[in-house]
């Protein structure tokens, strides 16, 4: 009986030593997995910047996009897990100028931090929302526009300064591949510029006009040569409203310069711009673009190249057939 007990004391004391090396060996494999799984954080506000910043980084950090596709830069909020992501990131890009209304608070409480930050809009050369004569938001004349994106040679000038931030802030990526990275990137972009303005060129000088859902092409116009006759809503942010009177105003701007063709953003509901047909008689052309979100993958803008090819494409079809 006795040596029956100290058997199972035996045994006992077996179980135990093994269950305490099968912890020590878990523990260890899990410290291993965190180190060799432990990349450097970037955390990228808007898709559209997101998508820039991915394919600057390629596999050299993980590079995590707070905005869903299909949202709205002006609208979109942060979950609590989210905004602890922005303090726990090595870097922080964001688009700035006003641009994510709901985030750029999470934004300076991660500077506040500690956290390096990069407010990509301000650094590429912004230009002002024109006066109201001049089709742009009167309440906002002056103020710098957020819509850098819709220009691509602006893009490509904020693919190097990301690229910097990158080398600066993130430790452990290879800068050569960083930059090949960029270089490639760059490339495509200014193929892109090329065959936008070879597009374009289809639109006859008396069609060069543009209304939108709101102000959002002011770049584009800008560097492609365009008139922005006005919006339906008369701000740079959808946040606002337009009255009867700013409805009243844009239709006769729209009759004097003889536009029919209204550019009314995917990710916004459209009821505003066909009050336009209803204003004018209702034959006024209603086409979506994809002016301020990337759509999920397989959509048809899931990239920012995706996106201003197929946003050309329609603002070319729209205007030169109209």
């Amino acid at each position: 009986m006795r040596g029956t007990t100290r058997a199972r004391v035996r045994m006992a004391r077996l179980r135990s030593l093994l269950m305490g090396l099968l912890a020590l060996t878990t523990a260890a494999d899990a410290t291993a997995c965190a180190t060799t799984d432990d990349k450097a954080g970037i955390v990228v506000t808007t898709n559209i910047l997101g998508d820039v910043t991915r394919q600057i980084v390629g596999d050299e950090a993980e590079v995590t996009v707070l905005m869903k596709p299909n949202a709205d830069p002006h609208s979109f909020g942060l979950s609590a897990v989210q905004a602890a992501e922005l303090e726990g990131a090595d870097l922080v890009v964001f688009n700035g100028l006003g641009l994510e209304e709901n985030v750029l608070r999470h934004v300076d409480a991660a500077r506040e931090a500690g956290v390096a930050t990069f407010e990509v809009g301000k650094a590429v050369g912004p230009i002002s929302f024109h006066t109201s004569d001049d089709g742009g938001p009167a309440d906002e004349a002056g103020r710098p526009d957020p819509h850098f994106w819709t220009d691509p040679d602006r893009v490509r000038k904020a693919t190097g300064l990301i690229a910097d931030q990158v080398v600066k802030h993130v430790d452990g990526v290879d800068e050569t591949a960083i930059r090949a990275n960029t270089a490639r990137y760059d490339g495509r972009l200014a193929e892109l510029s090329t065959w936008m303005a070879d597009s374009f060129d289809r639109v006859p000088d008396d069609k060069r006009a543009l209304v939108t859902n709101h102000h959002v092409f002011g770049y584009l116009a800008e560097r492609f040569g365009f008139r922005v006759i006005g919006a339906v809503i008369p701000s740079g942010t959808t946040l606002a409203s337009p009255s009867s009177s700013d409805l009243r105003s844009l239709t006769r701007a729209m009759e004097r310069a003889g536009v029919r063709t209204v550019f009314a953003d995917s990710s916004r509901p459209k009821r505003l711009a066909e009050v336009l047909r209803t204003e004018m008689g209702g034959d006024v052309r209603v086409i979506e673009l994809y002016s301020e979100s990337l759509t999920a993958k397989g959509e048809g803008a899931d990239t920012n190249l995706r996106m201003m090819r197929a946003n050309t494409t329609a603002m070319t079809d729209g205007l030169a057939g109209g």
